[in-house]
C-alpha cells in the first residue's frame, strides 16, 4: 500500500489511479490529519508527500516519521513544486529518500516508485557483514551507522549508498553505478541526484565523511584516509 498526501484533488485522484492500475494499491490524503489517522490503523509500504500542505507542512510530516521507530525506516518521496537545489537538499536532509519536482510524468512516477520499493525489499534480507572503516561502523543487517560509537540517522537512499562504497571499498563508482543499484534506473533528467545525496551523507558522517572521496568527472569511492580533502581527486 502506497499513501500519498496531496491536497490538489486532481493530483491526487491521478497518482493514485495511475499507481493502483499498475498493480501498486495507493490511497489519497487531502490533509496531514487524515493521514495521520489512518497510519495509526495501517502502515504502508510507502508514502508520497508533498510540501505545500493544510494543517502542516510536508517537511514537518517526513521529519515526524523519522523520529517514530514504527516509521522511519518506511521509504519516502518528496512531490512537489518546489525543484530548487536548496528545496531537494532541504527535503533530503529531513529524511527523503526521493524527490521528484512538478510537473512530473506518470511513467517515471511509476519507474521511481517500483524502483524504491524493489529497494526497500531487497535491503530487509538480512547481510552477515559488517563494515568498519576507520570510525565508521555499518551494520547492514542491523541498520546500524556509527562514527566513534555514536549512532548516525540516515535515510533509505544514504544508506544504501554508503553501503555500496563500502562493498566497493577503494573502487570508483560512476553516478550511473549509483543510480543502477541504489536508484533502479538510469535516467536523471538533472544530474544532480547523486551529488545532492553524497553531499547530505557527509553532512551527516561528520568527520567520517571525509572517507567519501570525490573523483572529478567519474564520480565518487570510500577509503580510509583521514584528514584529506573529500574533493580532491
Amino acid at each position: 500500500m502506497i499513501y500519498f498526501v496531496e491536497d490538489d484533488n486532481s493530483i491526487r485522484e491521478l497518482v493514485t489511479y495511475t499507481l493502483s492500475s499498475a498493480g501498486m494499491p495507493a490511497e489519497g490524503f487531502g490533509k496531514p490529519s487524515l493521514f495521520w489517522n489512518t497510519l495509526d490503523k495501517q502502515l504502508p509500504d510507502l508514502i508520497l508527500l508533498d510540501i505545500m500542505l493544510p494543517e502542516e507542512d510536508g517537511l514537518s510530516i517526513l521529519r515526524k516519521l523519522r523520529t517514530r521507530p514504527e516509521t522511519q525506516n518506511i521509504p519516502v518521496m518528496m512531490l512537489t513544486a518546489k525543484s530548487s537545489e536548496y528545496e531537494k537538499v532541504i527535503g533530503l536532509d529531513a529524511g527523503a529518500d526521493d524527490y521528484l519536482p512538478k510537473p512530473f510524468g506518470m511513467m517515471e512516477l511509476i519507474a521511481r516508485v517500483r524502483a524504491l520499493l524493489r529497494r526497500a525489499q531487497k535491503s530487509s534480507a538480512p547481510e552477515i557483514q559488517a563494515y568498519q572503516l576507520g570510525s565508521l561502523y555499518v551494520s547492514p543487517e542491523k541498520h546500524i551507522v556509527q562514527v566513534n560509537g555514536t549512532d548516525i540517522i540516515l535515510t533509505f537512499k544514504e544508506f544504501e549508498m554508503l553501503c555500496l562504497l563500502l562493498k566497493n571499498k577503494d573502487i570508483v563508482l560512476t553516478r550511473e553505478q549509483f543510480l543502477n543499484s541504489v536508484w533502479g534506473y538510469s535516467f536523471d533528467g538533472e544530474n544532480r541526484t547523486v551529488d545532492v545525496h553524497i553531499r547530505t551523507l557527509r553532512q551527516k558522517l561528520g568527520e567520517a565523511g571525509n572517507y567519501i572521496k570525490t573523483i572529478r568527472g567519474i564520480g565518487y569511492k570510500i577509503e580510509e584516509s583521514s584528514g584529506d580533502n573529500p574533493n580532491a581527486e
